[in-house]
Parts: C-alpha cells; structure tokens; sequence
C-alpha cells in the first residue's frame, strides 16, 4: 500500500466545516489511504494514520517512540523548538524503557481511586461556585470561561501546592505552550523559562514546607527512599500535569457541553437519567471531532503499520479522534450513543504512555455534568451549533467559547 505523496499531501492539521464535526477526509483516509502524508505546521513531512487498529498498534508499539527531537525527526510547528512535543522540558522526563516506567510509577501513585475519590468534593465545591458566580452575572454566558477553564486550573494548582494567587500564571503559561501559532517564539521561550524559574522555586520551598500535594509527596519518598526524581525531572512532571491536566481538561469541558447541547434530545436524555453520566463522559470523549494535533510518534528503524513499510526517522501523527470515528471498531461511529458500553475509545492514548491524568479528567468531567445536569437542567446553547467556532492554533483543539442561557 502506497502512502498519499507530492501534491497530494493534506496540510495537518486538516480542517472542518463546523467546530463539532470531523473533517470529511477522516473517511475517506480510513477507507483509501490509513497511512497518509501530510505537511505539518512547520512544513515538515509526517506519515498520519487513521484507522482504530492501526492508531492503538503504534501507540502499543514500543518502537515508536516520543523522542521528537532527533534530528531527523519532523517539527511540528514553525519554531525554534517544533513546538511543545519537541522542548526540551518536556523531554526532560524519562521517554522510554525502564526510566519511564521509575517516572510513571512514581507519579502514578497519586491518580488512584482513593485519591480521586478524596480529590471529588473539592472539585464539586469549586464547580458549584462557579456556577454560582455565572448565574449571578446573568445569561447569556461564556460556559468556558465561567466554568471550563477556571476549573481544572484550580484543581492542578491545588495538586501541586500551587496558591490561588498564582493560578493566572499557571493559565497563561498552559495557553503558550500548548498553541501553535498563537505566540511568538520569543514568547513561548519566556513561558517556558518562567515556569521553570516558578517551579524550581516552588520545589525548593516544598523541601521546607511540604504539605498534602504531589510534589512534596514526591520529594518525601525520594528522601525515604533515597533517589526518586531530579529537580528536572520534577519541573518538568510540572509542566507535564499543567499541559495535560489544564488546557486539555478545560476544553474538553466545553466540548462536552456544547455536543449534548447541540443536539436537544441528549441534554434531556440525561436530565431524565443521570445514571448516565458516566457511560456520557466517555462516549463525549469518543465522540470529539475537535481534539487537536493528536499524538506523534518518532520510528528509529523501519516498521510496517497497515502494510505500508515506514522507513527510519519517519514521524508518525496518530489521530485518536479518527480513529475513534473508525467504523470497524465502534458499531453506530458517527453517532453518540449516551450508554455505549463497552467503549474503549483511544482519548487517552494506549500503551506504556496512556494519560496519566485520566482518573482525574474522567473525575473533573463527571463532576461538571453531574452538578450542571442538577443545577441547570435548562441549560441550552445561545447559538446555533454551526455558529461555535474553533479555538485555532491550539494543539489540544477546543472551542473559542460556549454561549449557553438557562
């Protein structure tokens, strides 16, 4: 099977005609071409795949790895660093092979059930407020900005010991990092470098004052146990939870929001059955056709994906969103399905680097529907869903904002 090639070549990411539905050549490249070429933001080259199968192997792949800086590798945006995936912060944690999995270990601790559980009312509390603050300020409403993205912010500052005057900055270094054409790269060098100044400062002070967080959970077992993380290694566990667990959590709420809204009878499904809430956040999760870049991978040597040879130093973008379309995989794909069970959607990635934060994404967005199905069963979009617009540039993907009135 030969890959798309020359003139060919679909710019990445591909567009859509509307905020909440998936590109037309998602199909299309499922069923003529799962190992496409597309040109990146940065002009370089990178092999796409589309099909569930195809997206969850590579994932699983050991061989494909994040070592996006090698020298060989595609940027991903027009920067001097590629872009988010290739800084050498984030890269500072552990990729691959034993390294990773002392890292993820030691971060994982803190997402068990128990946690969340314990994390749960806190979140519930803060998400009541801040329904209380939109409904005081009247309708209509930016759902995001009253609600989606305050949020989760709180709830990462919070898990790093980070205090609430401080939460502005957290937000706008999330927004620099994680967007493609937006800033400058002047003004991405400085976030990247006022985070890290932040952090190693606020490490330093965890070592004098710790208190019930991640980080100085982190540093007291690196004492009892005598190694652990590097300060570097924990700067950038920092900037990996503020990316992840921010930016992508805040869009997705408002996502989430706006595809039961879009189309009446789901929003009124729930309302009449809110033990559905659940199986809703994770067919939502499924259904997103707004996700952004997807997940790239780097090959060092030559492998086969849906019988097309990838040569070494090919950079692979895995699409979980098409892939999450993928008939093949998902009975009734372009349909959301509230109770769909089993779902075993690919929105967090698979393999040996599945989001580490999805106990707490999957909490956070259960929480939000749950008191806004109870709070404002009313609630409705206050435009047309042809009329929301995408958040450009952004590499997580989301809407610009959510108008809603109840």
């Amino acid at each position: 099977m030969e890959q798309s090639d020359g003139p060919q070549a679909l710019n990445y990411p591909i567009p859509s005609t509307t905020a909440l539905e998936p590109p037309a050549e998602w199909a299309r490249l499922r069923q003529q071409c799962p190992v496409a070429t597309v040109t990146l933001p940065s002009g370089d080259s990178a092999s796409l795949l589309t099909r569930y199968d195809d997206v969850k192997q590579v994932l699983s792949d050991p061989r494909f790895t994040r070592l996006l800086n090698a020298d060989d590798a595609a940027r991903i945006s027009d920067s001097d660093s590629g872009g988010v995936f290739n800084d050498s912060l984030a890269t500072a944690i552990p990729q691959a092979g034993e390294e990773h999995q002392r890292w993820r270990r030691a971060v994982v601790k803190w997402f068990t059930a128990k946690r969340m559980g314990a994390l749960r009312p806190g979140i519930e509390v803060m998400t009541e407020q801040l329904i209380d603050d939109m409904l005081d300020r009247g309708h209509p409403a930016d759902l995001k900005a009253a609600l989606a993205f305050p949020l989760p912010v709180w709830v990462i500052c919070d898990l790093l010991g980070v205090p609430d005057s401080d939460r502005d900055k957290f937000a706008y270094w999330s927004d620099t990092m994680l967007n493609l054409t937006r800033y400058t790269q002047e003004e991405v060098t400085a976030a990247q470098t006022e985070f890290a100044d932040y952090m190693s400062g606020h490490i330093a002070a965890k070592r004098t004052r710790p208190s019930d967080d991640l980080l100085s959970s982190l540093l007291d077992s690196a004492d009892a146990q005598g190694g652990g993380l590097s300060d570097r290694e924990l700067v950038a566990t920092g900037q990996a939870l503020l990316i992840a667990g921010h930016e992508t959590t805040a869009n997705m709420i408002g996502k989430m929001v706006a595809m039961l809204l879009a189309d009446r009878r789901r929003w009124e499904q729930l309302v009449q059955d809110r033990s559905l809430v659940r199986s809703a956040v994770e067919e939502a999760l499924r259904f997103d056709a707004n996700p952004g870049f997807g997940m790239p991978r780097y090959i060092g040597e030559d492998a086969e994906v849906a019988g097309t040879v990838l040569p070494r130093g090919t950079t692979v973008v895995c699409s979980m969103a098409a892939a999450n379309r993928d008939g093949n995989a998902f009975g009734g794909a372009d349909e959301m399905d509230l109770g769909r069970s089993p779902n075993a959607h690919l929105a967090f990635g698979a393999g040996a680097h599945s989001c580490l934060g999805q106990a707490l994404a999957r909490t956070e967005l259960q929480v939000v529907l749950e008191v806004l199905l109870r709070r404002l069963p009313s609630l409705e979009l206050a435009v047309a869903a042809e009329d929301l617009r995408r958040l450009e540039g952004l590499v997580v993907g989301g809407l610009s904002e959510v108008p809603v009135r109840w």
